[in-house]
């Protein structure tokens, strides 16, 4: 049995601005004995993702020293528990340790997932992709939270991003919707239009306030649009509000542009309009969605990325001391897709 791994550890807060090398440690760490009902697992690949932003600020309740937890896929060393062999592969939320042991008690209250039956262990960057939390919030959001119907119009912010390019090519791929981007620069709208098949991108960097990104969204969809899947926050969201049509829909899934503020910034919302518009706007998380041990999601997903319905873009770090690099990329915009650490 592996006696060791290496851990990414949060070493230093960071309150404002962007985290980046500076606040991360990579530590030697003991792997633990293994004890019936758990399982000694490896990391092949780490996710960085924008909601970990939370987690490096000083009011997040997470101790200096103690390792940073999120997705990743890999596979079983040697399994003690019955409902796992040694050779699979899974995707779970688990810390950031590239060989470690997880005991039945952490199995019982952490979301995992069996990858196996879809993709073979070359493929398992798709386990923290399409076939896991970015494929299933991009599901959830768009399929069970918005509920789309033939022929509306939807509009997604961060759109060249992991879950914004899955939501696209779901609504133009799957339900025949007429699709809307927001991306930031031109190499990232062409992308949206050439590779994720969006009808129209634009470009927020253009756009200096929420009247200025108003009109451009104007422009693409002058009749307005039926649903926004919404991953940024701020002005994208007060102009998404206001092109939203009658019995319009908003899945509220981040709010990248304000995750590195001190505070949080405001958005205008008029209650008398969303009564007599019959609109809706609904938070959600993928959690109930990833934890569904039918794996509704994860099935349709994976279907529909076999079926060719779905283009997988990935910016790729190999090395667990690069996750941190790999981290600050989200919040700079040097990423396309979805970002993938590779650690053996």
């Amino acid at each position: 049995m592996a006696k060791e791994g290496k851990s990414i550890v949060l070493s230093a807060y960071c309150d404002s601005g962007y985290p980046g090398p500076e606040h991360f440690t990579i530590e030697t760490v003991p792997v633990d004995d293994l004890a019936d009902g758990g399982l000694l697992v490896q990391a092949l690949v780490m996710s960085a993702d924008p909601y970990l932003r939370a987690s490096v600020k000083s009011n997040s309740g997470k101790p200096l020293g103690t390792p940073m937890s999120g997705f990743i896929a890999g596979k079983v060393l040697e399994s003690k528990n019955a409902a796992w062999k040694a050779g699979d592969l899974f995707g779970a939320s688990l810390p950031f340790t590239t060989v470690q042991v997880v005991t039945a008690d952490q199995l019982s209250k952490t979301v995992s997932w069996k990858l196996s039956e879809f993709i073979t262990e070359d493929q398992i960057s798709l386990g923290i992709g399409v076939l896991g939390m970015p494929g299933v919030t991009a599901y959830a959001g768009l399929v069970d939270v918005l509920r789309p119907n033939e022929g509306e119009t939807l509009f997604v912010s961060a759109a060249s991003g992991a879950v914004g390019s899955l939501v696209g090519q779901i609504g133009k791929h799957v339900y025949k919707l007429k699709t809307i981007a927001s991306a930031g620069g031109p190499k990232k709208c062409a992308l949206c239009k050439d590779a994720f098949g969006y009808d129209e991108a634009i470009d927020y960097k253009t756009a200096s306030n929420t009247a200025e990104l108003t009109a451009l969204l104007k422009a693409a969809a002058p009749d307005g649009i039926d649903m926004y899947f919404e991953n940024v926050g701020s002005m994208h969201f007060e102009a998404a509000l206001a092109a939203l049509r009658a019995k319009g829909r908003i899945a509220v899934c981040g709010s990248i542009s304000a995750y590195s503020d001190a505070a949080p910034q405001p958005c205008a919302i008029h209650p008398g309009q969303l009564i007599y518009k019959l609109q809706r706007i609904e938070g959600f998380m993928c959690a109930p969605w990833l934890g569904d041990p039918k794996g509704k999601a994860l099935r349709a997903m994976a279907a529909w990325w076999k079926e060719g319905k779905l283009k997988v873009q990935e910016t790729d770090y190999h090395g667990v001391e690069r996750w941190p690099e790999a981290f600050n990329a989200l919040f700079t915009g040097a990423n396309v897709g979805k970002v993938v650490v590779h650690v053996a």
